[in-house]
């Protein structure tokens, strides 16, 4: 009997390549496909020696096409950091909605089952805490953040259409902040901007007066419920996250402690339409799915700052990438 075949957008990002390593565990056949314009095939190098994987240098922006039978796709290309998407906006734009509007046409095709990844950003800046899956969000289409917030929120809709007019079937994951190996150190999110200063023996940066709050989920319990939730029979918006908050101002200090450094925290202006409040109510997904996450944030943190305390000199100074237009 011949394996199950998955492909998976974004493979070579953070999130993408913890999936491809999940799946060929599971026994599943396993197709990445990326563009490099944020991800990093070191993150899927030891991966190409397996018959069970293959790779595609491919923009799903653009027509794809994927010979043989395709069992479940998951669409996790996009740009997921504010360095990211601010530098490429109509990048973003476009991989939200014509990349997942093509990933559902050959989803149709080739008759698969389709997940695609949301985010904790369609709830914008909420006035409900924490954010349940029936609320509708507080979002500034025309802010710097639209261009990601509205991308993805356009991928929920068409994602949904699809499964209503087409009957295909669909599945819609909508993660909160998540951190582990192979996050970029440069990425612009708190977690690894913290523990990057802390490294280089920078201060660490916190925006505003470090009240807001954020989740932090670690790589491995997200990505447990992603495959739940593929193999589930629920169809609509799922949140995966740890609703374990803390303020950005208490997780610095965490960061300063588990590096031992000696850095002070320096405050800077809050960002335009910055989240206040971000925590997951996963009573769905502890329901539909019986999941919920196992790691403390302690050892989470812990096994992070093994990876990030690896890199070379020359990785732990490196400058965020610069996007063509």
């Amino acid at each position: 009997m011949e394996n199950k075949r998955v492909l998976i957008t974004g493979a070579a990002g953070f999130l993408g390549s913890h999936l491809c390593d999940r799946f060929i565990k599971e026994g599943f056949d396993v197709v990445g496909m990326d563009n490099l314009i944020t991800g990093d095939l070191r993150n899927i190098e030891h991966l190409f020696k397996l018959r069970q994987f293959e790779f595609y240098h491919h923009d799903v922006s653009k027509f794809i096409h994927v010979p043989g039978r395709i069992d479940h796709i998951l669409h996790f290309a996009s740009p997921a950091s504010p360095i990211d998407y601010l530098k490429i906006p109509i990048q973003t734009l476009k991989v939200g909605a014509l990349g997942t509007h093509n990933c559902l046409g050959l989803a149709r095709v080739k008759g698969a089952r389709m997940l695609v990844a949301s985010t904790s950003e369609v709830y914008g800046d909420p006035l409900v805490h924490p954010q349940n899956e029936e609320y509708w969000g507080n979002v500034n289409p025309v802010g710097p953040r639209g261009v990601y917030d509205e991308a993805k929120r356009f991928m929920e809709s068409i994602t949904m259409a699809y499964h209503n007019f087409h009957g295909l079937e669909t599945r819609i994951v909508r993660i909160f902040n998540t951190y582990g190996p192979r996050m970029r150190l440069n990425d612009g999110r708190a977690l690894p901007a913290f523990i990057g200063q802390a490294l280089r023996g920078e201060d660490l940066t916190v925006f505003g007066d470090g009240s807001q709050t954020r989740s932090f989920c670690f790589v491995d319990d997200l990505v447990e419920g992603i495959y739940r939730l593929l193999l589930s029979d629920h169809p609509y918006p799922v949140n995966i996250g740890n609703p374990s908050e803390i303020t950005l101002k208490e997780f610095a200090e965490e960061i300063i402690r588990l590096t031992k450094s000696k850095q002070k925290i320096s405050y800077i202006p809050l960002p335009a339409d910055d989240p206040k409040q971000r925590k997951p109510d996963i009573t769905k997904a502890k329901a539909i799915l019986g999941w919920e996450p196992k790691v403390s944030r302690e050892d989470g943190l812990r096994v992070t700052y093994e990876y990030f305390k690896s890199l070379s000199q020359e990785e732990l100074y490196k400058q965020p990438k610069e996007f063509s237009k």
